[in-house]
């Protein structure tokens, strides 16, 4: 077992060939992690690597730089394999090392995970991928299909083995690695080393070198941490309500993918938010340009991948958005911690849909720390505030500005046209508003974000968008709705009244989500359930605990409280669609 320190290593010392070299250069890698600068010598001199570290310690480059010094271009195959539990991981992995090969003219990555139709990964791997990285199932669908071949593979990684073991994968992962040349180097990296994935290291590792990294305990930073759970409204519109809201000197946005960065900030500039995208298709200009625009105040929303967020210090960043999780939970505590630096406040919030709550109590154990609700503002609550924002700029130009001038115009304007001096007035203010509503429209029902239909992929989700229902429910958490049941008859029920109806375009399905989902209730404990107008009646077993009715009265569908309360009402008969049964508290197995 190798013990280490925290003494500064650069890279030009580990052996890394100077096309790497350079490429770290221009990402601002200035030196080595204690992982990185004890894991890439024995890698690079063909040995097996054991690594026991935490996520966040800079494994990716760990494996990834010395495996791709030893990749033939020329060769159109699979040459490095990483097994990753989580989608999210495989395309952080994935984007990271294509960033670190940016001069490695000819290689090429190909990305397999479950959720994704087969055809771009079929392409991916006819096209001569020499970097493969994806999660057990899917990986395994490739290898029977014979899809992807193992033949010149000479390198295979497996990260965060503890986490796939958590998720079930140990069988998979042993499959995989029995069809193997036996000649493959291999590394494996785990934050912990439960007897499980000690087996797996002894038997399919050659007398591997074990690094040990311990974890550092790291200063409580001051940040407020939030997490919206996605509901009701895209990602989109809530990071500009975000925007517009909350009070920011500059803002820096976790997005998953480096298309996704140019997406986000393009949509945000359209909306009229002064916002720049940073990722790792960018030369070292672009990027310096880019930060600097930040640190000067030129712009004041970054979006951002995490690998070319690394290293980002700006003191004026003091509102940090996941929009997308991060592939590891210690990559959430490298992301927030852009903010609150040198003893100022930060804020937080996360974008977190309903098959990720599970990782909020990761990050409050990681950060020593509470992860709070966050409510959206209302469509009513924006309105009031851009009308106050509109009546200070007003004023101040009635205090500041020498308007004799202007008064004169307005009044002789008045008698030309017969119009009163307010009628005139508020054409003005109209014609102010074009682009931004003082009034704004209520919003659209909502569908599934284009980048959520790519990432499930297949035929099946598309036709499912053009029948509606079924992509807002997705967009909103909600789980797909099976036929009807009959009424149980061992619940003793009670009416309860919603002040939630068709006027504010609740559905059956919108109700039993939205309680399902609040309280944890599986839908079969839902009744009757009575849409009227304004209101709503809905069955639920008798005596609810009084935390449960307290967290339902909280609850919004539409935009609208549900304000519940105990009803002698009778509902009427009509069944709400019922819901497949599904743990919220655990990740998704890939397939």
């Amino acid at each position: 077992m190798t013990d280490i320190n925290n003494a500064s290593v650069g890279f030009d010392t580990l052996g890394l060939p100077e096309n790497l070299l350079s490429a770290l250069v221009v990402l601002g890698f200035e030196s080595s992690t204690p992982i990185q600068a004890k894991t890439i010598p024995p890698l690079l001199a063909g040995k097996d690597v054991l690594g026991e570290a935490q996520t966040g310690t800079g494994k990716t480059a760990a494996f990834g730089l010395p495996a791709l010094a030893k990749i033939d271009v020329s060769i159109k195959k699979p040459q490095l394999m990483v097994l990753a539990p989580t989608r999210e991981l495989a395309i952080q992995v994935a984007e990271a090392i294509e960033t670190f090969a940016k001069n490695m003219k000819g290689l090429k990555v190909a990305t397999l995970y479950g959720g994704q139709s087969y055809g771009p990964q079929f392409q991916q791997l006819e096209r001569g991928a020499q970097v493969v990285v994806g999660t057990p199932g899917r990986l395994m669908d490739h290898l029977r299909r014979k899809s992807l071949k193992l033949d010149n593979l000479s390198f295979c990684v497996l990260d965060e083995a503890d986490e796939m073991l958590n998720m079930g994968f140990l069988e998979d992962i042993e499959w995989i690695l029995e069809h193997l040349p036996k000649e493959t180097q291999m590394a494996l990296f785990s934050a912990t080393m439960p007897s499980q994935i000690r087996k797996v290291a002894n038997r399919f590792l050659k007398d591997p070198e074990h690094i040990k990294i311990a974890a550092v305990k790291k200063e409580k930073a001051n940040i407020t941490q939030y997490a919206w759970k996605v509901s009701g409204i895209n990602k989109i519109t809530a990071l500009e309500r975000i925007a517009e809201s909350v009070e920011y000197d500059a803002m820096i946005i976790f997005v998953r993918t480096r298309n996704d960065t140019i997406d986000v900030a393009e949509k945000l500039e359209r909306a009229g938010y002064a916002a720049v995208a940073l990722n790792g298709d960018m030369n070292q200009a672009q990027r310096e340009r880019t930060v600097d625009q930040l640190k000067s105040g030129k712009s004041s929303i970054l979006v951002a991948t995490d690998v070319v967020a690394r290293g980002l210090d700006i003191p004026r960043i003091s509102l940090v958005v996941n929009y997308d999780l991060p592939g590891d939970n210690e990559a959430y505590v490298h992301r927030i911690g852009r903010t609150g630096r040198a003893g100022r406040e930060g804020v937080a919030i996360s974008f977190v849909r309903p098959r990720e709550m599970y990782s909020l109590r990761h990050y409050e154990r990681l950060t020593s720390g509470v992860v709070k609700t966050y409510e959206l503002p209302s469509i009513q609550e924006i309105g009031k505030a851009r009308i106050e924002r509109t009546r200070n700029e007003l004023a101040t130009a009635v205090a500041d500005k020498d308007l004799t001038n202007m008064r004169e115009i307005i009044e002789a304007m008045a008698v030309e046209s017969e119009l009163s001096i307010a009628d005139l007035a508020a054409a003005l203010l109209y014609q102010k508003q074009l682009n931004q509503p003082l009034q704004p429209k209520e919003d659209p029902k909502p569908r599934r974000e284009t980048r959520d239909r790519n990432e499930r992929g297949g035929r099946g989700d598309s036709r499912r968008d053009s029948r509606g229902d079924r992509s807002n429910r997705a967009e909103r958490g909600e789980r797909a709705p099976r036929k009807s049941k009959s009424v149980r008859n061992d619940v003793d029920w009670q009416t309860y009244r919603l002040e939630v109806g068709k006027e504010h375009g609740a559905k059956p399905g919108d109700i039993v989500g939205a309680i399902a989902n609040e309280i944890s209730l599986d839908s079969s404990y839902i009744g009757a359930i009575n849409l009227h107008e304004r209101h709503s009646f809905v069955q639920l077993p008798k005596g609810m605990p009084d935390k449960s009715f307290a967290q339902l009265k909280r609850v919004k569908i539409r935009r609208q409280s549900l304000e519940i309360s105990v009803s002698d009402a009778q509902a009427s008969t009509e069944r709400a669609p019922r819901k497949r049964s599904e743990r919220a508290d655990r990740p998704r197995r890939e397939n």
